[in-house]
């Protein structure tokens, strides 16, 4: 599925919806490495981006968005619409993405 087909809105501009194929989601669990923990409590005394963290929620967005792209094309889906995403943490060190949305098929108008 191209990128471009995937959307927060409820429409796609210039496309008209001819199916609704239903929800469609992505789901990952990562850990944080011992060694960005170290690192990013240190780099929080002077203040500041914590990248080692920025990184880990960066990657682990996209995996969830890749794996909910995966699941629409499995239905038939050539879009998604409404894409969201939620976080929770699992324990100390786990947090669970999803990424959702609903898939669709679409045709130019």
């Amino acid at each position: 599925m191209d990128y471009r087909m995937t959307t927060t809105c409820l429409t796609l501009p210039g496309h008209r919806v001819v199916n609704n194929l239903g929800v469609v989601r992505g789901v990952t669990v990562r850990s944080r490495w011992i060694g960005s923990q170290i690192a990013a409590g240190l780099r929080t005394l002077g203040g500041g981006r914590i990248t080692e963290y920025v990184e880990l929620c960066e990657q682990t967005r996209a995996e969830a968005f890749d794996f909910m792209v995966q699941h629409a094309d499995q239905m038939g889906a050539n879009a998604i619409l409404a894409v969201k995403y939620d976080a929770t943490d699992l324990g100390n060190n786990m947090t669970e993405v999803l990424a959702y949305g609903t898939a669709v098929v679409v045709q130019a108008e």
